[in-house]
């Protein structure tokens, strides 16, 4: 691992925190969002704030789901926060369902035509 990827892993851990502890919203940490990761750790976390947020209806009528939601969530960062891989199973278990994250490209040319392709369901690489 870079020492890019550590810092990444340790910056989500804190985004991830944050929306944990209600101190920034899904969408604020989706759009500060390392870009254009390939770190899998990082998509499947990311993968987790979408769900995160898509069970929010869920999480206020359950608090048992809540809480376990909250706890896995504190797995995630406190993982990524250590610089570790999230564990094999959690990667594949979102990548099952995704070919890839809706991760925010640069704001560049490459940025550019990554977020183009990917709107025509073309793959880049």
């Amino acid at each position: 691992m870079t020492e890019n990827s550590n810092q990444d892993r340790v910056f989500v851990s804190e985004l991830l925190r944050s929306v944990r502890l209600g101190q920034l919203s899904v969408r604020e940490a989706m759009l500060k969002y390392p870009k254009d990761t390939k770190d899998e750790s990082l998509i499947a976390a990311y993968h987790a704030l979408i769900h995160y947020e898509a069970d929010e209806d869920i999480r206020a009528r359950d608090i048992l789901f809540r809480e376990e939601q909250d706890d896995y969530l504190e797995f995630i960062y406190t993982t990524l926060e250590n610089g570790d891989d999230l564990p094999q199973n959690i990667i594949d278990s979102y990548k099952e369902f995704y070919d890839s994250a809706p991760i925010l490209h640069e704001k560049n040319l490459k940025g550019f035509w990554k977020s183009f392709w990917k709107n025509l369901n073309v793959k880049d690489d």
